[in-house]
């Protein structure tokens, strides 16, 4: 059965409803609000409550900031932030100090730029906040069910303090999208269709509703789930021309696409039809790795989420698990050796929030030297995102976002699984 070729909703008039959810999630924002456009380079963040106390900027003063993007350590450095953004960095003496700025003593502490993580799953305000808090200042969504990344992503506009900088994806291209098809009322069609969302009009379908929604990215599968015992990542549920049916219908918009992938097969198919970005890949080949080398395609292989199934009490789970990881890890070596371009994600989902962190100390345990494990969270995942000019350093323009640890990360990446503090677009939190 073909969908009616419907033309997706205006775009305005959903994101007014997008925005009113957002309010209700931060509970300090009018529903009544003006909407903001979907444009995230074109919507600047809302005053957040308090800014007008922060009005003269956050100075950190006296850690050791690295740069990721350079490998430079500065001793006793001065990072002053104003109106959300990187004014100046530099060694104390050489960074004038703003008269009534907030003072956040870091002597003693590494201060690093805020982090990022790939891929996470963010449904609720308490899940956003979590995220920041250890650590996760800018994010890319792994998809949800009702478009709540997308409210999310509204959330942090106005009040950064709550949610990272969000790329949201809105719900997920799979052939069964469940109780899904009640996200928005231009989906319903597809619950009629009796193999589900196969048909080039119903992906395309899927991916035109997203967009309209707000959506920054498109997120699809091309094998079925590692987390579900009955399900076996192996098997593939989409082929290769519906893949590019989908990476086709992204581009007409604008769009790239992510694809949570395990075969070789299934990566090879996703890679080849186009995609942005490999999801967990954890039996990428060297045939496919070779492929995403020289179409500069992103791997997000989630190591975090890999090693979460080896400590499942579902003994299935728990055995695909310890028998995944080590292959991933060998693959994610591979990658980062040939020149495969690599992006921390955790995963995360179901209410339960993993520090980035940990994502880059798997990068380092699977044999990445300590300052590109760091990237792949910093520099290399912003680049993902977009926002090489925006995130990932602590230099003047760029975000002022920032994680404070208790030790040389250079030396022991695990001190990324505990900030000390974090700052969030210029507030400490």
């Amino acid at each position: 059965m073909c969908v009616e070729a419907l033309p997706p909703p205006s775009g305005r008039l959903t994101r007014r409803g997008i925005l009113a959810g957002a309010a209700a999630l931060a509970g300090t924002v009018a529903a009544a609000a003006p909407a903001v456009s979907a444009d995230r380079d074109a919507a600047p963040a809302r005053t957040a409550p308090g800014a007008a106390e922060r009005a003269a900027g956050l100075v950190i003063r006296g850690g050791t900031l690295l740069d990721p993007a350079t490998g430079e350590v500065t001793e006793n450095a001065v990072v002053v932030i104003r109106d959300g953004t990187v004014r100046a960095a530099g060694p104390r003496g050489s960074v004038s100090v703003p008269d009534g700025a907030e003072v956040l003593e870091a002597h003693g502490r590494w201060v690093l730029p805020g982090l990022v993580d790939a891929h996470i799953h963010l449904s609720t305000a308490a899940e956003a906040r979590d995220a920041v808090r250890q650590g996760a200042t800018s994010a890319r969504s792994g998809s949800t069910s009702f478009y709540q990344d997308i409210a999310v992503r509204e959330l942090a506009r106005h009040s950064p303090d709550l949610a990272p900088r969000l790329t949201a994806a809105g719900v997920f291209v799979t052939p069964d999208l469940g109780e899904t098809v009640l996200a928005d009322p231009d989906l319903t069609p597809l619950a009629r269709l009796k193999d589900g969302v196969r048909s080039a009009e119903a992906l395309r379908r899927v991916v035109e509703v997203n967009i309209a929604r707000g959506a920054d990215v498109i997120k699809t599968r091309v094998n079925e789930r590692a987390g579900l015992p009955e399900q076996d990542p192996l098997t593939q549920v989409y082929s290769h021309e519906q893949l590019s049916e989908i990476v086709t219908a992204a581009r007409r918009r604008g769009k790239g696409v992510l694809c949570h992938s395990y075969s070789e097969q299934g990566c090879h198919d996703a890679v080849t039809a186009g995609i942005r970005s490999l999801e967990h890949g954890a039996f990428v080949g060297e045939r496919t790795l070779a492929e995403m080398r020289r179409r500069g395609t992103y791997f997000t292989p989630t190591l975090t989420a890999i090693a979460g199934l080896a400590q499942s009490s579902d003994p299935v789970l728990a055995e695909r698990g310890r028998t995944y990881l080590p292959v991933l890890k060998r693959a994610v070596l591979a990658a980062h050796e040939l020149g495969v371009p690599l992006a921390a994600g955790t995963d995360s989902s179901g209410g339960t929030v993993r520090p980035i962190g940990r994502e880059v100390e798997l990068m380092r345990a699977a044999g990445l030297p300590a300052l590109d494990a760091i990237r792949t969270a910093t520099t290399g995942a912003a680049r993902l995102l977009g926002l090489e000019r925006t995130v990932g350093r602590l230099a003047r323009g760029f975000a002022g976002d920032a994680v404070l640890l208790d030790g040389d990360p250079l030396a022991d990446v695990s001190v990324l699984t505990r900030p000390v503090r974090v700052v969030r677009a210029g507030i400490a939190l």
